[in-house]
């Protein structure tokens, strides 16, 4: 693999983390054809999923738990040019950072995000987070999760989010053509992706089971979020996409207006 580093991948034998890896570098490679590999910056949060920046040979940070957003935001801002793409975990992200990742989506940063969703704290041993099921047995609720679980896909939708998928890391070639989708599209990107831990929450017969790809694309933002709310099935593929003013072009417009409002007042 080109974009390997060699560093030891350290996940558990069997980890879903791993079929993220390979979809991504692989969409990468097939996209370096036509993108210069220079262009990309990771970066990636605080969890399991956080050590996938270390087996990619291409630029990144790591931030702290829930920032990936913000990171993403601020690189895009100050470097228009380059193509950012964040990795989180559902911990990390529908918990901690889950205020970040709204204000992402309704800005509509030039961006690509894809949350490793295994619905567990998979790195501090097994606690519940917002998308753990109801009655979840972890370290943190051992007599059964008592909370309904979050739904990111709609949470997306209805937050405003361009480019909204779903994936399943057992299907990295269905998952490996999202990506690049996501990052071939202009505005804020998001991927959910069901990444098994099997350590903690082994849910790869449950997946299997219960994985459905879209049929047919839902044609209007209230179709996807009806889909998203399916309880039948777990169905996979590109929910959403619309193409509109970026946050990177708002910003750069309104800059431009600021300036010419300044020379109009210096030449009174």
């Amino acid at each position: 693999m080109r974009l390997a580093t060699g560093a030891r991948i350290v996940w558990c034998p069997g980890c879903g983390n791993f079929g993220i890896l390979k979809a991504f570098t692989q969409a990468v490679e097939e996209l370096s054809a036509e993108v210069e590999l220079g262009r990309f910056v990771l970066v990636s949060g605080v969890g399991c999923h956080g050590k996938i920046a270390d087996y990619i040979a291409l630029s990144s940070f790591h931030t702290i738990h829930g920032r990936v957003p913000p990171l993403l935001t601020g690189i895009k801002l100050a470097n228009p040019g380059l193509i950012v793409v964040g990795f989180a975990g559902d911990g990390d992200m529908y918990n901690e950072g889950l205020v970040h990742l709204i204000h992402a989506a309704r800005r509509n940063i030039d961006a690509t995000l894809i949350v490793h969703n295994n619905s567990v704290y998979g790195l501090t041993t097994g606690q519940a987070t917002a998308t753990s099921p109801r009655g979840f047995r972890g370290r943190s609720t051992p007599d059964g999760n008592p909370e309904e679980p979050l739904n990111p896909i709609a949470l997306m939708l209805a937050s405003g989010a361009s480019f909204v998928a779903r994936c399943f890391a057992g299907d990295t070639a269905h998952l490996k053509q999202i990506v690049k989708r996501a990052i071939l599209h202009r505005g804020f990107s998001f991927i959910d992706v069901l990444q098994p831990c099997v350590t903690f929450n082994n849910t790869w017969k449950l997946y299997k089971e219960k994985v459905r790809p879209i049929e047919r694309p839902p044609e209007s933002r209230e179709e996807a979020i009806k889909l998203a709310c399916s309880a039948d099935s777990v169905p996979t593929g590109i929910f959403y996409s619309e193409e509109r003013e970026t946050c990177e072009e708002q910003v750069r417009i309104e800059a431009r207006h600021a300036s010419v409002k300044a020379l109009i007042e210096k030449l009174k």
